[in-house]
C-alpha cells in the first residue's frame, strides 16, 4: 500500500517537457526531427556537365530533383548573363543525330536516366527565341491549309481563340497534311496523309480519307519524347532535311524510333508545335507565364525583361549645355545614344603617335566588327543556318559572317517567315573612303557595327528589323 501511495504521488507531479527532443531515441523524437527537415535527407546531390556553343563545358553540383529552368537560372547567375527568358537547356543525342529543347518543368535527372551509357550524349545551354513564340503569334505557326476546327466553331477564329482551343481539355484543332514516314525495319520512306487528334497521331490508308475505317494509329506521346533531326539526310536517309521523330522513354535503340519528315520548315514547325501543346497543354502556358508572376497584373505580351533596381533608377542625361538636364522624351534619348555611339567609334579609331597627337587608323573600321558577338568569321552557309535554327526561327534572328564566294564581302543571315535568308554586304569605295552597303550604295555605312545598329532600328530593304543575334557563348 505504501508503494502504491508513493507511485500515485509521483504520477501526480507534472512532467517537465524535454527542451531537446531531437536528442532522444524515442519514436516520437525521430518523427519530430524528420518532420523538421523533410527534404534535406531525401535530396541527393549529383554532378551534371553542361556544354556551350563553343564546346566549353562546366560541371555543376545540383540536387536530384532540379528542373531544366533551375539549371538555366543557375548558369545565368554564375556567368552574369542577362535573363531574357529565352535561355534553354538542350538535349543532344550524338549517336542518332537527334536533339530537342528540354521543357522548363522537366527534371534533368529523368532526362539523363534515359541515356545509353555507351553513347556520348550532351546537355547544351543556349538561347531559344522560339520557345514560347507561338503564344505571342499563333497565326504564324498554324497555317490555314494545315489546321481544321470543330464543326460547331465559326470559320474565323481569333488570335486568343486558337490558344484557348489548344489548351482546352474538351476541344482540340485537327492538324493534317502529308508527311514522309520511315517504314519500320526498312530503309525506305513512304509519303502518307497524317492527322493529329487528341487521342494521338494517325495516317490514312486511303488517300486523304478521314473516315475511321481508313485511319491507322501511328503514335501517342505520353511515353515518348519528340526530337528534331540535326543531321538531315546523312544518318536516316530522309528525303528532305526537315525530319523529326518520336523516341520511347526507355528505348532500346534506333529500331524503336518512329521517324517522320516534312516537305518544308513551316510544316515541320506546325506539327512539332501542335504536338508539344497536345502533350503538355496548360503546363507549357504556366512555364511561359512563370517569369511574369508577381508583377502587378501586366500582360506578358507587353512586358520587357525585368532589370535590376539600380538600372530601373537610371535616366538619360544631357551635359552639352551650361546646366545638365534629364532627357524625358524616349525618341530624343535614343537618337542621342546613337549619336554618342558613333562619336565613340570615331574616337576609338584614332591612336596617338610618338609625339602624342592623334593619328587616324584607316584599317580600324575594317576590323572593329570582329569583336562583336553577332560576327562569326569564316563559317559556311550551312553552319550559319544551323546556328540560326538552334536559336529559333523567330523573325529578326541574325548573324553576320565572311562571304565564302567573295573574300572581300560579308553576308547577313536573317530569319523571317520561318525561312533563313542571306543578304550580301558589299564594300564600296568613294572618294578614297570605304563604305558598306546592302542596297547598292543607296544607304552607306562606315563600318559593320553602324550597319547592324541602323537595321536594328530600321527595316530598310530587309524583310524585318534585326532583333536577336546568334552568339557563341562560353561557360
Amino acid at each position: 500500500n505504501r508503494r502504491k501511495k508513493k507511485d500515485d504521488n509521483i504520477l501526480e507531479i507534472p512532467s517537465i517537457p524535454n527542451p531537446f527532443p531531437e536528442l532522444c531515441c524515442s519514436p516520437f523524437a525521430s518523427v519530430l526531427s524528420a518532420s523538421l527537415l523533410p527534404k534535406a535527407t531525401s535530396r541527393k546531390i549529383q554532378v551534371i556537365k553542361v556544354y556551350s556553343e563553343d564546346d566549353t563545358s562546366r560541371a555543376l553540383e545540383v540536387p536530384s530533383d532540379i528542373t531544366a529552368r533551375d539549371v538555366c537560372q543557375l548558369l545565368i547567375l554564375k556567368n552574369h548573363y542577362i535573363d531574357d527568358h529565352s535561355w534553354t537547356l538542350f538535349e543532344q543525342l550524338t549517336h542518332t543525330g537527334l536533339g530537342r529543347p528540354i521543357e522548363d518543368h522537366e527534371l534533368v535527372m529523368e532526362v539523363q536516366s534515359n541515356w545509353v551509357i555507351e553513347e556520348e550524349n550532351r546537355l547544351y545551354f543556349r538561347k531559344n527565341y522560339a520557345k514560347y513564340e507561338f503564344f505571342k503569334n499563333p497565326l504564324n505557326f498554324f497555317p490555314d491549309h494545315m489546321i481544321s476546327f470543330p464543326s460547331e466553331t465559326n470559320a474565323a477564329v481569333s488570335h486568343s481563340g486558337i490558344l484557348q482551343m489548344f489548351l482546352s481539355s474538351s476541344t482540340y484543332p485537327e492538324i493534317h497534311g502529308y508527311l514522309h514516314a520511315k517504314e519500320q525495319g526498312k530503309k525506305s520512306w513512304k509519303k502518307l496523309y497524317f492527322l493529329l487528334r487528341r487521342s494521338g497521331l494517325y495516317f490514312s490508308t486511303k488517300g486523304t480519307s478521314k473516315e475511321p475505317r481508313h485511319l491507322q494509329f501511328f503514335c501517342e506521346f505520353s511515353n515518348s519524347d519528340m526530337y528534331m533531326s540535326l543531321t538531315g539526310k546523312k544518318i536516316s536517309g530522309a528525303p528532305t532535311n526537315y525530319g523529326f521523330c518520336f523516341k520511347p522513354n526507355k528505348s532500346g535503340g534506333t529500331r524503336d524510333l518512329k521517324q517522320l519528315c516534312a516537305d518544308d520548315e513551316q510544316s515541320r514547325t506546325c506539327w512539332m508545335t501542335a504536338i508539344r501543346l497536345l502533350k503538355y497543354g496548360m503546363q507549357l502556358y504556366q512555364n511561359y507565364m512563370q517569369p511574369y508572376q508577381g508583377r502587378s497584373g501586366c500582360s506578358p505580351l507587353s512586358i520587357t525583361p525585368m532589370r535590376s533596381i539600380s538600372e530601373n533608377s537610371l535616366v538619360a542625361m544631357d551635359f552639352s549645355g551650361h546646366r545638365s538636364r534629364i532627357i524625358e522624351n524616349p525618341t530624343e534619348a535614343l537618337s542621342v545614344a546613337v549619336e554618342e555611339g558613333l562619336a565613340w567609334r570615331k574616337r576609338g579609331c584614332l591612336r596617338l603617335n610618338t609625339h602624342g597627337s592623334p593619328v587616324a587608323m584607316p584599317n580600324m573600321g575594317m576590323s572593329i566588327h570582329r569583336s562583336q558577338s553577332w560576327f562569326h568569321h569564316k563559317i559556311s552557309r550551312e553552319e550559319a543556318q544551323r546556328l540560326i535554327l538552334q536559336h529559333g526561327l523567330v523573325d529578326g534572328v541574325f548573324l553576320v559572317r565572311d562571304s565564302q564566294s567573295n573574300p572581300k564581302t560579308f553576308v547577313l543571315s536573317l530569319s523571317h517567315g520561318l525561312k533563313i535568308k542571306h543578304f550580301q554586304i558589299v564594300p564600296l569605295e568613294d572618294d578614297g573612303k570605304l563604305f558598306y552597303t546592302l542596297d547598292d550604295g543607296h544607304t552607306r555605312f562606315t563600318d559593320l557595327i553602324q550597319l547592324v545598329e541602323f537595321y536594328q532600328l530600321n527595316k530598310g530593304v530587309l524583310p524585318c528589323k534585326l532583333k536577336h543575334y546568334c552568339a557563341r557563348i562560353a561557360l
